[in-house]
């Protein structure tokens, strides 16, 4: 009963954050206004933009890797992997929910994407290696 309600939990929290993400590319442009002093130029502005575009796109990119890693079974009933992943993406969805409404400056969202995206995606590679090391022996 108890991984059931995990994997589900996982599964939302993974959707939630990729949606969110996906709504930041939409409406990045506020964001990056924040980033930017009242009177800026149009190269601050480009660099400002690129930089949040990369930072989303790495965490399109770590959470496509999750995806993978849970639905090819790897780490979908890993109980620590589990835990750590629903409360790192449901923290993501939240803290860039707010970072889209409150229209937060460009350098929180790397601390979001450090503890909400990056260090998931890490041992998310740890579980797979372990298992395909694992399954190796065999």
């Amino acid at each position: 009963m108890f991984i059931g309600s995990l994997v589900a939990s996982r599964f939302l929290g993974l959707i939630a954050h990729f949606v969110v993400t996906v709504v930041i590319f939409l409406s990045k442009d506020a964001n990056v206004k924040a980033c930017l002093p009242l009177q800026y130029t149009e190269s601050e502005f480009s660099s400002k933009d690129k930089e949040l575009i990369v930072g989303l796109s790495l965490t399109l990119v770590f959470l496509g890797l999750e995806f993978g890693g849970f639905i090819g079974g790897c780490s979908m009933f890993n109980g620590t992997a589990g835990m750590l992943s629903i409360a790192a993406h449901s923290s993501a969805a939240i803290s860039l929910s707010m970072f889209v409404l409150e229209e937060w400056d460009c350098d929180k969202f790397w601390y979001i994407f450090g503890f909400c995206s990056a260090f998931p995606a890490v041992m998310e590679i740890g579980v797979l290696i372990s298992v395909l090391v694992f399954r190796a022996d065999r």
